[in-house]
C-alpha cells in the first residue's frame, strides 16, 4: 500500500471513529454492518428500530457483533420521550413530574432503573438527561422535559440523574447546553436564541450543567441555540467560543462533545447536514449525531465531508484525532460498565409517578365518565407516543377533540359531546393547555356548560382553569396516566 492510500485509510478510520448515524429498519443492514466492522463509532437507535424488547436486544447483540463495542446510543428520557416505550408510553415520570416531587434521591432511583433497562437492552449511551432551566413558560420545545425553571433545582436533579443513569453502566448526557429553557422557539424548526447576557448565562443557565460535570457526566450535548453574547450568529452547536472556549475551557468538561441531530432544522436548513458536520467539528464536537430521518447515503456524504475538510486544510487531522480519541475513551468506560450490578424494577416509575399528581379540589366517585381528550399537535422531540386516559376507559367512553379542528366544526363536535355527557360525570384531559390557545377555549366552552367537570392537565400546571377538580401529572408517561386514573377511580391502585 502506498504512503497516500494509507493516509487515505486512516483518515477514513478517524472520520468514521467520529459518527453514530441511523439506520432505518429492525435489524442490522448489510452497510451498517461493515462500516462498524471498518471502525464506524457506533450507532443511534430510534422508535423505528424498535418492535418489542426481545428484538431489541438481538439487535443491540447484533450491532456489538459487527464492531468492537460500539457506542449504542439512544434518546431515552422518560416521561415524554420514548424510544423503547413509544408504542405504550414509558414507565417512569419524566423530569418536570420528579421536579415537583424534588426527591433528588427519588430522581437518582428512577434513573438507575432506566439505566439498567437501558443497559439489559444493550444500550450504551442515553442522550438524555436535559437540564435545562425551563425558564420560559411557553417554551415549546423543553416544557416537562425539565425538572423546573429554578436553577438550583434543576441542577441538584442534574447531578441526581447522572449519577443515577451511570451507576446502571449507561454513559449520560447532559443537554441542551449552554441552555434551551428560556427559548420561544423550536430548534427543531429554527434557529433558537437565548437573550441573555453571559453574567445571566451563568447564574442562570449554566449551573446544572456544572453540577453534571461534578457528578461526572460522561457526554454533554449543545443545542442549536444562538447566544449572541457568547456565539455572535451561530448556534452554539457550531461555536468554538460555546464548545472550545466555555465548556472544555472555562467549565473543564473533559468528556464526549455530542451533537444533536444534524438534520434539526436551525442549522440544515443553513448549512446542510455534511457542512454542519464538518462545522460541529471544527467547534468542538466529538461525536456526531445525524438524525432521525437520515440513511447510508446521508452517512457517507458526512463521511466524506469530514474527510474532504482535513484533505482541504480546512480542518486539521488532529481535531480529528482528538474526537476520536474522546470516544475511545468513551466506549473503554461502557465496556467495562457493562458488568456492573444493576437495580431496575419499573415499579419505582409508578410510585414516583403518583407523588407528582397534585390534585385541586376533592375526589368524588365519576358515574359512567366520559371522557374527553383535548389533543395538540405532536410534539417534534416526543413524536407520536399514546398518552391521555383511554387505557382506563371503555372505547365508547373515549371521545378526542382535535386543536387543528375548524371554529365551526368545534362548536357542533363541543354540543354533541355536552348532550352526550347528561347525566355522566365529565372527564376533560388536556396537555399544556397554556401554550395551545384552541386547547384552552375548547376546555373553557366544555366548563361554561359542566362546571362541575373534572380537569387533568398531562403538560405543565400553568393555565388552571376553574373545574369540580382539577388534576396535574407534570407529564403525559404512562405511569403519569395510570396515577392520575386511580386518583379518579379509574384504575384500581
Amino acid at each position: 500500500m502506498t504512503a497516500a492510500a494509507d493516509a487515505d485509510l486512516q483518515l477514513g478510520r478517524l472520520a468514521d471513529a467520529v459518527l453514530i448515524p441511523p439506520f432505518l429498519s429492525r435489524s442490522v443492514p448489510p452497510w451498517m454492518a461493515g462500516a462498524l466492522g471498518r471502525g464506524l463509532a457506533g450507532v443511534t437507535l430510534y422508535g423505528m428500530n424498535i418492535d418489542s424488547p426481545e428484538q431489541l436486544t438481538m439487535l443491540t447483540a447484533m450491532l456489538r457483533a459487527a464492531g468492537a463495542e460500539p457506542v449504542i446510543a439512544i434518546d431515552e428520557e422518560g416521561g415524554d420521550v420514548t424510544r423503547i416505550a413509544h408504542r405504550r408510553g414509558s414507565p417512569y415520570p419524566g423530569n418536570a413530574a420528579l421536579g415537583a416531587i424534588d426527591d433528588a434521591g427519588l430522581t437518582e432511583a428512577v434513573y438507575a432503573a432506566l439505566g439498567a433497562d437501558l443497559a439489559d437492552l444493550g444500550i450504551s449511551l442515553d442522550l438524555a438527561p436535559a437540564v435545562d432551566v425551563n425558564t420560559a413558560a411557553d417554551n415549546p420545545v423543553i416544557g416537562t422535559r425539565s425538572f423546573g425553571s429554578d436553577t438550583a433545582l434543576v441542577a441538584r436533579h442534574a447531578a441526581a440523574s447522572v449519577t443515577g443513569l451511570q451507576s446502571a453502566g449507561v454513559a449520560a448526557c447532559a443537554k441542551h447546553f449552554p441552555g434551551h429553557g428560556s427559548t420561544q422557539l423550536d430548534s427543531h424548526r429554527e434557529l433558537a436564541t437565548v437573550d441573555a447576557s453571559l453574567d445571566l448565562l451563568a447564574e442562570r443557565d449554566l449551573p446544572p450543567f456544572i453540577a453534571a460535570i461534578e457528578a461526572g457526566v460522561r457526554a454533554i450535548m449543545p443545542g442549536h441555540l444562538r447566544v449572541p453574547e457568547l456565539t455572535g450568529d451561530l448556534p452554539a452547536s457550531l461555536s468554538p467560543a460555546a464548545l472550545t472556549g466555555l465548556l472544555r475551557g472555562d467549565l473543564g468538561f473533559t468528556g464526549v462533545i455530542v451533537s444533536d441531530g444534524l438534520e434539526m432544522r436551525a442549522v440544515a436548513d443553513v448549512y446542510g447536514i455534511p457542512e454542519a458536520a464538518v462545522r460541529a467539528v471544527q467547534a468542538g464536537t466529538d461525536l456526531l449525531c445525524l438524525g432521525r430521518d437520515q440513511d447510508q447515503h446521508m452517512y457517507e456524504r458526512v463521511r466524506a465531508a469530514l474527510i474532504g475538510a482535513v484533505r482541504a486544510g480546512r480542518m486539521p487531522g488532529e481535531r480529528l484525532e482528538d474526537a476520536a480519541a474522546r470516544v475511545a475513551t468513551l466506549r473503554d468506560w461502557t465496556a467495562e460498565a457493562a458488568g456492573r450490578e444493576r437495580n431496575g424494577g419499573a415499579e419505582i416509575g409508578l410510585a414516583a409517578a403518583r407523588r407528582a399528581v397534585r390534585v385541586d379540589g376533592i375526589p368524588q366517585p365519576l358515574h359512567r365518565p366520559l371522557v374527553v381528550e383535548v389533543v395538540p399537535p405532536a410534539n417534534m422531540a416526543a413524536g407520536t407516543v399514546p398518552w391521555g386516559l383511554g387505557s382506563w376507559v371503555q372505547a365508547d367512553s373515549l371521545r378526542r377533540l382535535s386543536t387543528g379542528t375548524p371554529a365551526d366544526g368545534m362548536a357542533s363536535a363541543i354540543s354533541a359531546l355536552l348532550a352526550e355527557a347528561a347525566g355522566r360525570s365529565l372527564v376533560i384531559v388536556v396537555r399544556d393547555a397554556h401554550r395551545h390557545p384552541a386547547a384552552a377555549s375548547i376546555t373553557s366552552a366544555i366548563l361554561a356548560a359542566r362546571p362541575d367537570a373534572v380537569v387533568v392537565e398531562m403538560g405543565l400546571p400553568v393555565w388552571r382553569p376553574s373545574a369540580g377538580l382539577y388534576l396535574a401529572t407534570f407529564g403525559a408517561a404512562r405511569t403519569s396516566s395510570r396515577a392520575a386514573a386511580e386518583v379518579l377511580g379509574l384504575a384500581a391502585p
